[in-house]
């Protein structure tokens, strides 16, 4: 139980687990996205609670305001703020669905807009830099280099998110077609291809590697931790995060800045919108085209250097 859960009691607890029944089952969210949601929630009516509200009937806008503007003054980004805000309104427009209140209070909340910043990418080069220097540590065999270079290089082919990567099977990974079948948001499959050099580094993995830490525990999970078991989402944000930092010039940090990175090479390379979309697995087409932002940024930047009346 969360310090945020303990104060709800029965005036707000019941309600939100049955806000997080509704996400899993009709809307078909994610684990990490409910706890998302719930996480937030909890905040808000932790922070309403503290004002003396003891039921969701009791709320009122100016509760809302109250909540964002102690966000603000905490020094939260508008990206968070927006995004707390979100959850918020989505779990007020359950309630009136649900009959528990007649109008949703939060409808005329007004969140700061999120930060429109481009997301920090590898240039053609650095990818290069970081996935050909992986080579040399693989020489000797060691399952956690091997592993490490199938995941990097599969990260920068496919665009796959980490959540995706962590949750393929051997079964998933067609070897003669060098195909991936991932499992994406709102467990949406779709069939994702991936190229020569991180076909070669997979097969290494599979061959040399995961025979080593292969258990009872593996099952049929293609990449694996130190014990066996399937290998969890943070050990590969580690992972990629130290890769990352060792270029040591580039401000991508993460396995999304690799998601990032490849979406902008495709583009980059004459790659058509909607088949990145695909790729990519974005329920919209405009949530890919931030990538096209990023690439006539990066064309802006060399104009400006190379064109003697830029």
């Amino acid at each position: 139980m969360t310090d945020a859960e303990a104060p709800l009691g029965s005036a707000f607890g019941e309600d939100v687990r049955r806000f997080e029944d509704y996400l899993t089952r009709e809307r078909n969210r994610s684990a990490h996205t409910v706890r998302a949601y719930r996480k937030d929630l909890e905040l808000f009516l932790l922070h309403a609670a503290r004002s003396g509200v003891s039921a969701l009937a009791g709320l009122e806008l100016r509760h809302f305001r109250a909540w964002l503007g102690a966000l603000d003054e905490a020094g939260l980004s508008r990206s968070t703020i927006a995004r707390r805000a979100a959850s918020v309104r989505s779990f007020m427009d359950w309630a009136v669905r649900e009959e528990l209140i007649p109008v949703n209070p939060a409808l005329r909340l007004r969140a700061p807009k999120r930060n429109s910043a481009l997301p920090a990418v590898l240039s053609q080069s650095q990818a290069g830099a970081l996935l050909d220097g992986l080579d040399e540590s693989t020489r000797q065999g060691d399952p956690y280099e091997l592993q490490r270079r199938a995941m990097l290089e599969l990260l920068y082919a496919t665009g796959v998110r980490v959540g995706e990567l962590v949750g393929l099977d051997i079964d998933d990974v067609d070897t003669d077609r060098r195909t991936l079948v991932v499992l994406g948001k709102g467990s949406k499959e779709r069939t994702v291809p991936y190229g020569v050099p991180a076909a070669h580094a997979l097969d290494d993995w599979l061959r040399r590697g995961r025979p080593q830490w292969a258990s009872d525990r593996s099952g049929p999970a293609l990449f694996l931790g130190r014990r066996g078991g399937r290998i969890d989402q943070r050990t590969v944000r580690t992972q990629v995060k130290g890769a990352l930092d060792a270029l040591g010039d580039s401000a991508a940090r993460g396995p999304h800045a690799l998601r990032h990175t490849a979406a902008t090479h495709l583009l980059d390379g004459g790659a058509d919108l909607r088949a990145v979309q695909e790729l990519l697995g974005h329920s919209s087409l405009a949530t890919t085209q931030l990538y096209t932002h990023v690439s006539v940024d990066r064309l802006r930047r060399s104009y400006e250097q190379a064109h003697p009346r830029a």
